[in-house]
This record gives C-alpha cells, structure tokens and sequence, in this order.
C-alpha cells in the first residue's frame, strides 16, 4: 500500500493547508497552525485600539447601554443576554438581579432576602431568582377546564352530549393582593380587564396571598346576602429552572362566614380564616364545600402572549388540554 501526502505552504508562514491522505480530503485539517487573534475585554488596557465590530456598540456609549439594562425585565435580560458576549458579561451584573429579587419577594422584606441570598444561594442574586420558588406578575395563570354535560334528548333517539369549557384566571401583584376570575371567555378577552381598575362588574373578585416556599395560601371573600369565602391552596414549580409557570390547585374550599366576622369587605381575609380546617364553616346557610373538580393546573400566560396563546382555541380545535 502507498500513501500519498501533499503539503502545501502559505507564502513563508508554516502554516500548513490541505492535507490529502489517500485521496480523501479532510477540511478540518486546514486548522491546524492557525492561531486565533482574542478579542480584548473592554475597558482592559492593551496597546493596540480595538474597534467593535458591531454598529450598536460603536453608537451606544457602555453607560447608555447599562441604563438600559437597567430599565429591562429579568426575562428581557435574559433573551438580551444571548445577543453577543458583551451583553452577556454585561447582564451578569450583581445590580440587575438584585432589584428583581427585592421587588418580587418585596413581602419579605429587605433584611430577610438579604439573610437567604447569603444563607441559601452563595450570595448571587441571579441564582436566587433562578432557583428560589416565585409567582409571576408579568401575566396571567390561567387553568383550563372541561366536562361532559348531557342534552336534552330529541324524540327519544338521540342523547347528544355538550363538552363545556371554562377557565379560572388568577393574577398575582407584587403587594401581597391578587386577581380571581371564574369566566367561559377566552384569554385574549380577560386579560384586558385583570388589573387593579377591575369592577365587580366584571366578575373579578380581589383577594391576598401568601407565599411560604413553594406553597402557596390565598382567600376570597365573595359579598352578598350570604358571604362566602374561597380558599385556595396551591404549589409553585416550572417546567424548566427559572420558569415557575405552573401552579398546582391542590385544595379548593368554599364556606360560609358571619357577618360579624367581615368587618372589611376588602380586607384580608387570610387573617380571618388563619387555622380554618378543610370542612371548616362559621354559617349553617353555608356549609364548606371541597371542591374535587376543576383543579386542572394554571399555566402562565405572559401578557406579550395572550393573544396568541394555544388557550383561545375553541373546542372543537382543543376539547382537552395537558398543562405538563
């Protein structure tokens, strides 16, 4: 057997080009020699000038760009933070993540979210936000339910049967309040209507919540002759690390409540049923009701998606639907 070598020269330099071994040309060969110029961080000191390439950065000072990071949401920052290696390095930035954290879990006060950071996450505020269990505010969970309801037979021969579809909405606030709604409408219907503006017009009820590691307490007080309390019991966990876009309806339980008990319709109502059992009502006319049916869990909806959102399918296009 012969072998067949062929090396090929690049004016002086010893860098080698091609190599042919038995006729098979193999490209990544042609790297070997090639040395890579690094391209310097900013701000180091080198004694060549270095021109960025990118026409972003030769316009936009570095101190215009961080105060625009600034101003960015930490899911903003972290599509902006795979653009290019500068943006990247940038958005790691202490500064940024920290803010996020002390205003998502602002109920916890400033102290206390300084002890976890330290205690829990190696002092990086980043890994808090991604690992630390979190509701989302920048829009809307939404729990799609269905059901089988029978109709009304027609001269005896046919039974025909009507699939039914509602949602339950919920939109948590920073402060410690959140947004109910029980509605057959669509997604892009409702979230034009979830906010602190909303009317009982609208069939949006206001309530607080709670939030003790990844479980979640909340309560509702529906007003009228007879005042009924809704009390909800959730689980925060996401289907990837820093996501926290599903919710787990683990307990549903309507019951009565005196009148005497209310003595702010639109107070909290945690305080007041603090230590309830499930079965728990403080009205005979009442009686507690734990809810079995219903409980698909919340997916989360950002608001730059409610239009598009998979939920606004109609039934015949989507007569189930898997949260995973």
């Amino acid at each position: 057997m012969t072998s067949d070598f062929s090396f090929r020269e690049a004016g002086s330099s010893s860098h080698f080009g091609t190599l042919q071994f038995m006729g098979t040309q193999r490209p990544w060969l042609d790297l070997y020699g090639v040395r890579l110029q690094p391209i310097p961080y900013f701000g180091s000191a080198s004694s060549k000038t270095f021109v960025d390439p990118a026409l972003i950065h030769r316009c936009l000072p570095d101190e215009l760009l961080y105060e625009v990071f600034t101003r960015m949401t930490p899911y903003s920052l972290g599509r902006a933070a795979c653009v290019c290696r500068k943006w990247r390095y940038t958005i790691r930035n202490p500064m940024f993540w920290r803010s996020a954290c002390l205003k998502t879990w602002q109920m916890s006060g400033a102290v206390e979210n300084y002890r976890i950071v330290q205690s829990r996450y190696d002092g990086s505020w980043r890994k808090m936000w991604l690992l630390r269990p979190r509701l989302r505010t920048d829009g809307i969970y939404v729990s799609r339910n269905t059901y089988i309801r029978v109709g009304v037979a027609e001269w005896k021969v046919t039974n025909p049967v009507h699939v039914v579809c509602y949602f339950r909405y919920i939109r948590f606030l920073p402060s410690g309040k959140f947004l109910y709604k029980n509605s057959s409408q669509k997604v892009k219907e409702v979230a034009k209507f979830m906010n602190s503006r909303a009317s009982k017009s609208d069939c949006i009820f206001g309530g607080h919540y709670t939030l003790t590691d990844d479980q979640v307490e909340a309560a509702i007080l529906y007003p009228g002759l007879r005042p009924t309390v809704l009390r909800i019991r959730l689980r925060v966990r996401g289907t990837t690390a820093g996501a926290n876009n599903r919710l787990d309806l683990l307990s549903l339980v309507t019951s009565g409540i005196n009148d005497t008990e209310v003595n702010d319709p639109g107070g909290d109502m945690l305080g007041v049923v603090d230590g309830w059992q499930e079965d728990e009502t403080h009205n005979p006319d009442v009686p507690a009701v734990s809810h079995r049916r219903g409980l698909t869990p919340f997916v989360f909806v950002p608001f730059e998606e409610v239009e598009t959102s998979v939920l606004n399918l109609p039934v015949d296009k989507m007569d189930y639907f898997v949260p995973g």
